[in-house]
């Protein structure tokens, strides 16, 4: 029986890794079929499956999909009406072009809040074109600092779909992670942005394309107004987790259910797009109609998010439902290999084999989920196992990631320059995030 279950798990995700290599198959309808996999060689009937399958469904997206959707819109607009140059501008002007790099660090780590990866990337790409001409040194060395604030919040910090889809699954509160993502993302920023920007910046010299010119955007929202509205939902988020935990000590009943309302991630992030809406949106002139465009086309990417997540939430029902999971976490403790070793390793094993650390976070986050279900960790220890998968699923960007390429499409550099800047980079990033999260777990 046991043997059964080990070979149902190594089989599914070899199918499930198969048809994304191979066969070129969508990740939504690998990891399905991959779960389906699992369900049959460890015994399932037809029925259980299929009510295995819409239970994790079910299950997963009644939160993720509401969350990941407004996430989606709240940053449409933003992007829409300039607001990721506003920060990027804002922070230049306070740190100077000496301290640049630094500006570039904090910038992508507010811009990827609300922004997509590759979105917040594509907008501040001008911004360093503009440096690199100014001070005449390598556009690596604004581009690396950049490139790890964006990458660090993107996978460390809620309302990301990453974290917000692996916290689910594992089942922590957003608040936990959020605090958790930024303890380790500080570190990781300085180490991984800074210090390797500066010195990769030295070894190779990268000169910004003199055909493409610093966009201006007409009158960007206010830097006060955008940090407020940006940090408006995590601020509501924290503070519910902090109430809920007793930490202020509060007892009336209607003080604690308002806060338990406008701090849920559904209303904070509601609350967040009915301000930039408004703010970024209407004060700025886009029409009503123009709006809701903006709205419906963001929430095109999302919508490949959602159901990832879906399809993850069940391959851990799966996992779960056959009791292979049980079976993997006693395995474990047997082989003396701990949990969170287990979680970053799995999502870099992923993430390196097939490229998406999206696939990678998920995929991880289904294995780790059955494994905690007889623990008794804390939401701060929870909160460390979701950065140690989000830091595996970020390891090593290579030819088999989209990031990879865009990148050095952007960068103006080779494949070997993107190796050894872009790659190295989010290697570093996965292992300062792996260990800041592991002193701290210890230290829980």
């Amino acid at each position: 029986m046991e043997f059964n279950l080990f070979m149902a798990v190594i089989i599914g995700i070899a199918i499930l890794l198969f048809l994304i290599l191979k066969l070129r198959i969508h990740a939504f309808i690998a990891l399905l079929i991959g779960s389906i996999a699992v369900g049959l060689i460890a015994g399932l009937d037809a029925n259980q499956i299929i009510n295995t399958i819409q239970t994790g469904m079910g299950g997963t997206l009644g939160f993720v999909a509401t969350v990941v959707g407004l996430g989606a819109i709240f940053g449409g607009i933003l992007e829409a009406s300039g607001g990721a140059k506003t920060i990027a501008n804002f922070m230049i002007s306070k740190f100077g072009l000496k301290r640049a790099p630094s500006a570039m660090v904090v910038s992508g780590f507010l811009i990827a809040i609300p922004v997509f990866f590759d979105v917040a990337f594509i907008i501040l790409v001008p911004m360093m074109y503009a440096l690199q001409r100014k001070t005449g040194k390598s556009l690596l060395l604004y581009a690396i600092p950049l490139l790890a604030g964006l990458a660090i919040t993107h996978a460390f910090i809620p309302p990301t779909p990453g974290p917000i889809a692996v916290a689910d699954i594992i089942g922590v509160d957003l608040g936990w992670v959020i605090l958790m993502g930024f303890i380790a993302g500080i570190p990781t920023a300085l180490i991984a942005g800074l210090w390797f920007g500066k010195r990769i910046s030295k070894k190779i010299f990268v000169a910004a394309p003199e055909e493409i010119e610093e966009e201006n955007h007409p009158e960007l929202p206010p830097i006060g107004q955008t940090l407020s509205i940006i940090g408006l939902p995590i601020v509501l988020i924290l503070l519910n987790t902090i109430v809920a935990a007793g930490t202020f000590g509060i007892t009336n009943p209607l003080v604690l259910n308002t806060i338990a309302l406008i701090g849920h991630p559904f209303s904070a992030l509601i609350i967040a797009n009915l301000l930039a809406w408004y703010f970024f949106g209407l004060r700025k002139g886009f029409t009503k109609d123009q709006l809701l465009k903006i709205s419906t086309k963001s929430l095109a990417p999302a919508g490949t998010i959602i159901l990832l997540t879906g399809a993850g939430g069940v391959f851990k029902q799966v996992l779960t439902d056959t009791g292979a999971g049980e079976l993997l976490a006693t395995s474990l403790s047997d082989a003396g290999i701990p949990i969170l070793a287990f979680a970053f390793i799995s999502a870099a094993i992923v993430r390196i084999v097939q490229g998406s650390s999206t696939v990678a976070m998920i995929t991880a986050a289904g294995l780790v989920s059955p494994l905690l279900a007889n623990t008794s960790l804390a939401p701060l220890e929870l909160a460390c196992m979701v950065i140690a998968i989000a830091s595996g699923a970020s390891i090593f960007s290579h030819v088999n990631d989209s990031g990879f390429w865009l990148v050095g499409q952007y960068l103006g550099i080779t494949e070997k320059q993107t190796f050894k800047s872009w790659t190295i980079m989010t290697t570093i990033l996965a292992f300062t995030g792996v260990i800041t999260v592991s002193i701290v777990y210890i230290l829980v």
